[in-house]
């Protein structure tokens, strides 16, 4: 699926899933050889990391990583096996806790929940859309627990509605505050969870199952 074809074709309403003017890219890939020098297990070294850079660059949000390689999925458990996952399948926008997150385009709740697991998503919410006989999800990792209340599967919500926010540190599960934006197509029967690193083996699968929600950031 060519997202941004739909998008144009179908004259989608789109509204950015977090409202910024500008913004700065992060580069958190294996490549980049500042990350060697960081405790990514501790939450001040790995915020302060990130949000210095948005502060000395004058920026209001961080934005990156579709696509990307990256090692440092390595502190947490919940990525190893015979093969590490490394490959990233959405775009992180990193902002503080508290900024809200909208609905970019209208659709319905297909599940949610708490995945309280180190490095996991902590609160999630998928949504389900369908515009011209063309259905597919985007999901929203680490949010805020508060943003679950309230939810049910079905619940509706049109874009630029406020659908939560992005949670803190100890909410989404020891990451700094940002947001995992993704879309998937076919959710092969998840519900809240699908993942969103892949194995490097099964790149091109889960990149095409997960196209580039970019047309749903930068309007």
């Amino acid at each position: 699926m060519d997202l941004k074809s739909l998008v144009e074709k179908s004259n989608i309403e789109v509204h950015q899933v977090v409202k910024f003017d500008d913004y700065l890219s992060l580069d958190l890939s294996k490549k980049n050889t500042l990350l060697s020098g960081i405790d990514l297990n501790s939450e001040t070294d790995f915020t302060d990391f990130v949000f210095n850079q948005i502060t000395k660059a004058g920026k209001q949000v961080g934005i990156g990583g579709y696509g990307e390689e990256r090692s440092l999925y390595s502190r947490s458990d919940l990525f190893e096996g015979e093969e590490v996952r490394t490959i990233h399948l959405g775009i992180d926008i990193w902002a503080k806790a508290g900024t809200q997150v909208f609905a970019p385009i209208d659709g319905k709740v297909h599940s949610f929940a708490n995945r309280n697991i180190h490095g996991d998503y902590g609160p999630v919410i998928i949504l389900e859309h369908e515009f011209d006989n063309i259905s597919f999800h985007t999901l929203f990792g680490h949010l805020s627990t508060l943003s679950l209340e309230g939810l049910h599967i079905g619940k509706e919500f049109i874009a630029g509605e406020v659908l939560g926010s992005m949670g803190a540190y100890s909410e989404n599960f020891h990451w700094p505050p940002h947001l995992h934006f993704q879309v998937v197509q076919d959710m092969q029967g998840a519900k809240g969870d699908y993942p969103g690193v892949a194995k490097g083996s099964e790149r091109g699968y889960y990149l095409d199952n997960c196209p580039d929600p970019s047309i749903l950031i930068f309007k």
